[in-house]
């Protein structure tokens, strides 16, 4: 698959002054909840209405979808309001119901990605198909894996597609439900600048009052559009209450985000921002020479405890680095998560040299 400016047709075809946005509830629970949240959402920046149908859950017993009869509230949410259907399928049978009941735009969800035996099915079942497929990436950061699901779609002759960005799932306590790992969407769009990317705010944040934080942080990294969970009653939602907001708050939302430009053609703007990227790039050149400086001091470090028979690794060292430099990072003002990152990736690289020296 190779980036296409024809991508983004199906986008285009929306013919819109703001970004695309699905929004709707996490759950389709019941015909008058299903057709209030529509109505208020009508005649708003929503252009898509979303619902889940099936809503695949960690553990059984929990609720997990009205099933197949929400699919005829959905057509009657269409039909009085005009709004487009979006739902989320995982599986052959989902797609049939959906196609049946005219649903216009299909997501593969997060747990669904994952699996390529279960994309390839649905894309089996979606082939010539004119619909809109969006991609969730999957639960693990692994843009490989994103991207395969969208090339069995593409080679299945389905020509509109997308991806949305969800967060990933991470074993470290962060503020965020599904970490937003923005360098892996960032990649994909270098990779394919014209495939339309949506942001997930609500599944990445877990929580209605950064929705706007992260919405807005998306819209800055040049996202197409948002897709944000809505409910009439938030707090007696039957799944995720906690990150949806109401149709009124979603559309304060809306006028509270700011759309930037792309670029700047003023000659002033240009060359105030060359100026700073030289910087840029001196300071990162000087980085540069300073880790390979660090790593040069780990081969020695390496040496050293390969003739006195030590382990490589030792933790109560490396845990008084990581207090301090976090300590220090903040008094320069970079955050906790930036400085833990970027020492544990320093760290595994000083590992990777010392176990090299050890094993020679």
């Amino acid at each position: 698959m190779e980036n296409n400016a024809a991508m983004r047709t199906w986008l285009d075809a929306f013919n819109l002054n703001h970004p695309l946005v699905i929004a709707g509830p996490c759950s389709a629970e019941t015909e008058e909840q299903v057709l209030k949240i529509a109505h208020e959402l009508k005649d708003s920046d929503v252009s898509v209405f979303r619902a889940g149908i099936w809503k695949p859950r960690t553990r059984p017993g929990g609720f997990e979808g009205v099933g197949a009869i929400g699919l005829k509230w959905l057509q009657r949410a269409k039909a009085e309001t005009g709004l487009l259907l979006a739902v989320e399928v995982a599986n052959a049978n989902h797609v049939q119901l959906a196609l049946e009941h005219d649903v216009d735009v299909l997501w593969i969800g997060a747990r669904t990605t994952v699996n390529p035996f279960a994309v390839q099915e649905i894309a089996d079942a979606l082939k010539d198909t004119d619909k809109i497929v969006l991609v969730k990436n999957p639960v693990n950061p692994d843009l490989a894996l994103w991207l395969g699901g969208v090339e069995r779609l593409y080679n299945a002759n389905i020509k509109k597609l997308g991806v949305i960005h969800r967060g990933f799932s991470t074993y470290e306590k962060t503020k965020y439900r599904n970490n937003p790992e923005w360098q892996l969407p960032i990649e994909l769009q270098s990779k394919f600048p014209d495939l339309p990317l949506i942001c997930d705010p609500s599944h990445i944040t877990g929580k209605r009052d950064m929705i706007l934080e992260v919405s807005q942080q998306a819209l800055d990294l040049n996202y197409d559009g948002l897709i944000i969970e809505t409910h009439i009653d938030p707090d007696n939602a039957w799944s995720d209450a906690a990150q949806q907001v109401t149709p009124s708050a979603l559309k304060q939302i809306f006028k509270d985000l700011r759309i930037r430009k792309i670029t700047d053609e003023a000659d002033e703007y240009n060359q105030k921002l060359e100026g700073l990227r030289t910087q840029i790039d001196e300071i990162d050149s000087k980085l540069l020479n300073i880790l390979g400086k660090r790593m040069k001091i780990a081969d020695s470090i390496g040496a050293l405890k390969k003739e006195r028979n030590v382990a490589v690794l030792q933790n109560k060292r490396w845990n008084e680095i990581l207090g301090k430099m976090v300590l220090e990072g903040e008094e320069r003002g970079l955050s906790e998560e930036f400085i833990l990152k970027m020492f544990k990736a320093i760290h595994q690289e000083s590992i990777a040299h010392q176990e090299k020296i050890i094993n020679s």
